[in-house]
């Protein structure tokens, strides 16, 4: 008999890749935690939310990054003065003719034998200082409501809806309420355009055609205080104009807007007969003559017109813009699991990515509040860019992180500048500002610095993701800045021969005394980590390492450590008994932080004191997925899945997903959940196991796809 040697040869490869490919799916299905396809619409679609009251704190919205639109129950602005927001609407109020920027003084503060001039405001200069608090401000665009009418003629009011019911579809951004009002259904659609600053709205309503139902376009001028909830005052009329141009039959009008030195247009289309007009000086209607009105409304910078669109332009780009988003970047579901804590894990993720998509992902880094209202005026804070945007590049999405990031290649001559100021090399960056880089004058914001290393951090994470010529060219000058000034600001102490951090300054948390408070834990670590990264990039475009920054890296004062764990800084009095409290940072520098200059011995003993001693009810936001981190990356997979559902107010997430902290919403909450998860599936640099974050007790299986490890 002759053998087929070649056949046999054949089938015997065939049978192994058998034999290895059954190996594989036992594998893979003996694993709790794996990488998988995942039908993204439908870990989407079972969080949808759905409400049948109004909540004057937490609208629904609609948006596309740079622009947000805020509803009540009604899909409008009826009953509720929510906000229209943009990334680009700026403001400030006219400078008084008695006060001049140039001349604020400041206060000075011995720095190590020298006398530096910090930006904190002085009683001498209070009309000055407020005026620097509060300018350049962001504002509320405009208001959209209905005017609905009862049978009786009258207006009516909340109590009149009935059978109210709100369900906003996350996969596709539409928000669909509907409402009774004497027995009469009305439905309503509303959607944002996916790159447009329009939203498009569909009303259908039998009472429309009787003159019951009106849209009203009302425009607000801006106010001081920056911790209203709505913006803007209607008290005012001749501080603004609102020049509207329309003709009778077009179905178009523009109103064109100047308050001081902003400008806007806002452009009105709609599809069915209907009349438009003026009834009050920044006040306009659109009355409908048929049950059906279909209209877009679009913001546009400047006194610019654009192209018409219809609502189904506005429905359409909406749907495609979500479902790109949905399926771009990371993903990950949990409805396997039967840890009975798994679906609201899950809903909080979802509805982070929502929240974040809509209110965080524009032209500017976002304020703590996003574009639901106006905390801080709605000035950024340059330390909590970090918790804001990092979750973007960890979830394979960084094209929404880098369209913020430009502040920093804007913003580095005025930090070279307030550097050179107060005689230090490089950049400093500020802590508050906006759209110009003008500091807020204050104690916390003129002399917090663990701001100072993250622009190393986030060009690290763009020259993973992008590791060519372009990015380091892209990043060089603002990290050797930014390694500059790190390096300069450390002080030689010659008695201890070695290189300090402070005093004057401000922690993280912020509270510790800032005449006195030296070499804290996290800013060590940080500093650790910053110039040591930044000398990595020297070596990466071929110069050679910076002598200076070596030098401060091998003498910088070690973390601090009493009795066995590491503390605030270094010789804070009774730490666990007065100190114990606020955000516990000093355990950022193994879990926020890659642990530079830590022993990580030592540091356990740290994070497992912080789980016994901190008081966790003053204790809010982004510290629990920081502790979270912590866990994780020590090992305590269960500790961190109980910090990212810890049980308190400080840490909640509503029915639309906002979080609360100090105040509200706070989406560093939403940032920080979604960076913790990102670290905890897609792991850290050294971490092996899949999703190694999440406990292996049989209770949680992880699916998970295109998540990008954490430095």
């Amino acid at each position: 008999m002759t053998i087929n040697r070649e056949y046999i040869s054949r089938r015997m490869a065939c049978i192994m890749k058998k034999i290895l490919l059954l190996g594989l799916i036992s594998m893979v299905t003996a694993c709790t935690n794996s990488m998988q396809n995942i039908d993204r619409q439908s870990v989407v679609d079972r969080h949808k939310i759905t409400v049948t009251g109004n909540n004057p704190k937490s609208p629904a919205q609609v948006g596309n990054g740079e622009f947000a639109f805020g509803m009540d129950i009604t899909g409008l602005q009826t009953f509720t003065a929510h906000n229209i927001m943009a990334h680009w609407a700026w403001h400030s109020f006219p400078l008084p003719d008695s006060i001049k920027i140039e001349d604020f003084k400041g206060q000075t503060k011995n720095t190590h034998g020298r006398d530096i001039m910090y930006w904190i405001g002085n009683n001498e200069q209070r009309e000055l200082s407020d005026y620097l608090a509060g300018n350049p401000h962001a504002f509320n665009l405009g208001h959209v409501g209905f005017i609905i009418k009862k049978q009786d003629g009258s207006r009516a009011q909340l109590p009149d809806l009935k059978n109210t019911v709100q369900e906003t579809n996350l996969w596709t951004g539409e928000v669909i309420s509907y409402f009774e009002i004497d027995h009469v259904p009305v439905k309503v659609i509303t959607v944002c355009h996916s790159n447009r600053d329009a939203i498009g709205v569909k009303v259908e309503a039998p009472l429309a055609a009787k003159g019951q139902i009106a849209v009203e376009f009302a425009f607000p001028y801006p106010t001081p205080d920056g911790s209203q909830q709505f913006l803007g005052t209607y008290d005012k009329p001749e501080a603004h104009t609102s020049q509207l141009s329309y003709s009778a039959g077009k179905k178009n009008a523009n109103i064109r807007r100047a308050l001081d030195d902003a400008r806007y247009t806002v452009s009105i289309n709609w599809e069915n007969k209907a009349t438009f007009a003026e009834t009050e000086p920044h006040h306009f209607v659109l009355q409908p003559d048929e049950n059906v009105l279909a209209f877009t409304c679009e913001f546009l910078k400047e006194d610019n017109i654009a192209k018409k669109q219809s609502f189904k332009d506005c429905q359409k780009s909406s749907v495609k813009g979500w479902k790109d988003f949905w399926l771009s970047g990371a993903a990950i579901d949990l409805s396997g699991s039967t840890d009975a804590r798994w679906k609201e894990l899950e809903r909080r993720i979802v509805l982070s990515q929502y929240l974040m998509k809509i209110n965080e992902a524009g032209s500017y880094p976002p304020q703590e509040a996003g574009l639901v209202n106006n905390g801080w005026y709605g000035r950024f804070h340059f330390e909590m860019i970090w918790w804001h945007t990092v979750h973007y590049a960890l979830w394979n999405r960084w094209e929404l992180m880098d369209r913020c990031m430009h502040v920093f290649p804007d913003f580095l001559p005025t930090s070279v500048e307030r550097a050179r100021q107060q005689g230090y090399a490089g950049a400093r960056w500020a802590k508050c500002t906006g759209n110009i880089d003008r500091e807020w004058p204050h104690p916390i914001d003129a002399l917090l610095i663990w701001q100072q290393p993250h622009p190393i951090y986030y060009a690290e994470l763009d020259y993973r993701l992008h590791p060519s010529p372009a990015t380091l060219e892209k990043w060089k000058d603002i990290v050797f800045a930014s390694a500059d000034f790190m390096a300069d600001y450390a002080f030689f102490d010659s008695v201890t021969n070695r290189y300090i951090l402070g005093p004057p300054m401000y922690v993280v948390s912020e509270t510790t005394p800032p005449d006195i408070t030296v070499n804290p834990t996290f800013e060590l670590a940080y500093w650790r980590f910053g110039l040591r990264v930044a000398q990595t990039w020297r070596e990466r475009l071929s110069l050679p390492r910076d002598r200076k920054w070596d030098a401060v890296l091998s003498r910088l004062a070690p973390l601090p450590v009493e009795d066995s764990v590491y503390v605030t800084y270094e010789g804070i009095p009774d730490m666990w008994s007065k100190w114990a409290y606020e955000h516990p940072a000093l355990i950022g520098v193994f879990g926020m932080l890659p642990g530079d200059g830590i022993d990580t011995t030592t540091f356990v003993r740290t994070l497992n004191r912080v789980f016994e001693k901190w008081n966790f009810n003053w204790t809010w936001g982004w510290d629990f997925p920081m502790l979270a981190m912590a866990a994780a990356r020590t090992g305590q997979p269960e500790k961190a899945i109980d910090m990212l559902l810890y049980p308190t107010k400080a840490f909640d997430f509503d029915e639309h997903g906002l979080a609360s902290g100090g105040p509200f919403p706070y989406f560093p909450s939403n940032g920080a959940l979604l960076t913790a998860v990102a670290m905890m599936t897609g792991g850290w640099d050294g971490a092996q196991d899949s999703a190694p974050g999440f406990p292996k007790n049989g209770k949680w299986k992880v699916k998970h796809e295109g998540f990008n490890k954490m430095p």
